[in-house]
């Protein structure tokens, strides 16, 4: 985290625990290592356990503990493995990060039924798994925080050339306003951050690399307001501040 990015006081998550998935590369990765910053315990999910296991290393030199948990958050019963493992590592989860997820660019034409429902299943059903396992557990402690990572895709402007995923991270983003109405009373907020395009490995290996159109990125920020992408860091921070005592009375926003 460079001090540029940084409001937030140093141990301020000191005793918490934060679940992060898709914290192996990218957003996710630098979302579980600003809490651990400030004093958070990570647990961090995804698919590859050596990605993991580099983030909870970094996350550990900053003095905190974590735990890497290989999940396919598809697979209901190894998201249940993952919160087993959570719960028995460290007592307790407090933060939730749902930053795991994915999608391929494409016209709607070449969108195939598998392709569709891959998506759909990742970033939709994906965040549902995990929300439904650890939200009795928030509720029940009376205390919590999630935050659900979608994109200004779910927004009304719709979503070329992503209408996959723009149509399940719009499920994403009802759903987190529906939660937040049954969670408020039980001191547990529920919101969800869409950033634009952010400076990521995966933007550039995944999007950028995939529509095939020459010097994408340099298009694309001219397009941007600040003619400039997004920095993980920067959405670090959001993330964090979603999950600090000042944003105790922000629930169910976007």
């Amino acid at each position: 985290m460079t001090d540029a990015f940084s409001v937030l006081r140093p141990g301020l998550f000191a005793g918490r625990t934060v679940l992060v998935t898709g914290a192996g590369r990218g957003m996710g990765k630098s979302i579980a290592l600003r809490f651990a910053e400030l004093g958070a315990n990570i647990v961090a999910a995804g698919r590859h356990i050596e990605t993991l296991s580099e983030t909870v290393a970094e996350g550990e030199a900053l003095g905190t503990k974590g735990l890497a948990v290989a999940t396919d958050i598809r697979v209901t019963e190894q998201v249940d493995a993952l919160v087993e493992a959570a719960v028995e590592h460290f007592g307790r989860i407090d933060f939730v990060i749902n930053n795991a997820g994915g999608q391929f660019p494409a016209r709607p034409s070449e969108i195939s039924d598998r392709g569709w429902r891959s998506v759909v299943d990742l970033n939709l059903n994906g965040t549902w798994n995990v929300l439904s396992r650890v939200g009795p557990l928030l509720t029940v402690q009376q205390f919590g925080a999630v935050v659900n990572i979608v994109h200004v895709y779910a927004f009304e402007r719709g979503a070329p050339p992503f209408v996959h995923s723009g149509a399940a991270r719009a499920g994403v983003v009802s759903m987190t306003r529906t939660l937040a109405n049954y969670w408020a009373r039980h001191n547990v907020t529920i919101n969800a951050l869409a950033p634009g395009s952010i400076s990521t490995e995966a933007l550039r290996e995944k999007e950028y690399a995939q529509l095939g159109t020459p010097d994408y990125e340099n298009l694309q920020v001219r397009d941007v307001p600040a003619h400039r992408l997004g920095e993980r860091e920067e959405m670090a921070e959001i993330c964090a501040f979603l999950c600090s005592p000042a944003a105790r009375y922000i629930n169910g926003s976007v």
